[in-house]
């Protein structure tokens, strides 16, 4: 939930134009994080945590490059990544 708080924070900085383009791929991968574990917290088997926490990393790992890709388009700076 951190994450996806700060992220949005973070975003919010971002320039107009981005409203449908990189803030709201990095807003989606930041809420799926936190959901995805979430949603695997409450199935049945370890198997399906397992499933759905593998799509969280995958999307912790998608939000870093787009916050790494927002760095070097000297949208935020290093240390907000």
């Amino acid at each position: 939930m951190d994450i996806a708080e700060q992220t949005y924070l973070t975003s919010s900085e971002f320039p107009k134009q981005e409203k449908y383009g990189l803030t709201d791929q990095i807003r989606r991968s930041a809420v799926s994080v936190p959901s995805h574990i979430a949603e695997g917290a409450v199935r049945n088997t370890d198997g399906e945590f397992r499933n759905f926490f593998g799509i969280a990393s995958g999307s912790s790992k998608e939000l870093l490059s787009q916050m790494i890709l927002s760095h070097r388009l000297n949208m935020i700076s290093k240390d907000k990544i």
